[in-house]
């Protein structure tokens, strides 16, 4: 029997923690259900911060602002969003960030990334995540851009010009646009097929129930 063609819109930001939990987890699931599912998974813009100034802000100051939690929440959460990234292969470092950064020419390399085929979308989504998280980089920064670009195989020069030039900006703005029309206001946010939506660093298995129910595969035998 052939696999099930389903389309797989993964809609997010690069400075979002739950969304690098999302697309470990998703990507465990598709794992599991090789051969069944054959998943076209596209990346789709999303800006926690879209009036963030190119120079960021420090981020306890601005999530304290923007969420009213307590340095003693943040930490709790951050040590939560730790152990659910080790389990799923994603290392977010202690303390490596101290800065949030406006995220949207990471977005139009991103948009450029999936027009040249293959994996290298997700590739440099997930080279993005790790700089930010992992390294705790500046993921506005162009050089910071450049060389992830670079190091899953794209064309650093070519990743050089549509970031000076300003190339995909209406691009990425109309997508923006598209999924905030459609209801979209938190990420990740998972649309399958167009119809069905799934909401927030859901874990592995959940993906799976979901992926096989549309898929008309069997559910899962418990353990």
């Amino acid at each position: 029997m052939s696999a099930r063609q389903l389309k797989i819109d993964f809609v997010s930001d690069v400075s979002c923690p739950w969304c690098a939990i999302g697309l470990k987890s998703l990507e465990q699931a598709l794992g599991k259900l090789d051969g069944q599912v054959h998943a076209e998974l596209r990346f789709q813009p999303f800006e926690l911060n879209p009036k963030m100034v190119s120079e960021g802000e420090e981020i306890n100051e601005h999530l304290q602002r923007k969420y009213g939690a307590s340095l003693e929440q943040l930490q709790a959460t951050r040590q939560a969003i730790r152990e659910r990234g080790a389990a799923l292969g994603f290392q977010f470092s202690v303390e490596a960030r101290d800065r949030i950064y406006n995220s949207f020419d990471a977005h139009r390399l991103l948009h450029w990334a999936g027009l040249q085929g293959g994996t290298f979308q997700r590739d440099l989504k997930l080279a993005l995540l790790g700089a930010y998280f992992t390294d705790g980089l500046n993921p506005g920064d162009h050089e910071v851009l450049m060389a992830r670009a670079a190091s899953v195989g794209l064309d650093a020069e070519a990743a050089r010009q549509v970031l000076s030039s300003g190339q995909f900006t209406a691009e990425v703005r109309e997508r923006e646009a598209f999924y905030n029309s459609q209801g979209i206001h938190s990420v990740p946010s998972v649309i399958i097929d167009d119809r069905h939506l799934i909401q927030g660093g859901q874990p592995p298995e959940v993906f799976e129930q979901v992926l096989r129910q549309l898929a008309g595969l069997p559910a899962r035998a418990e353990a």
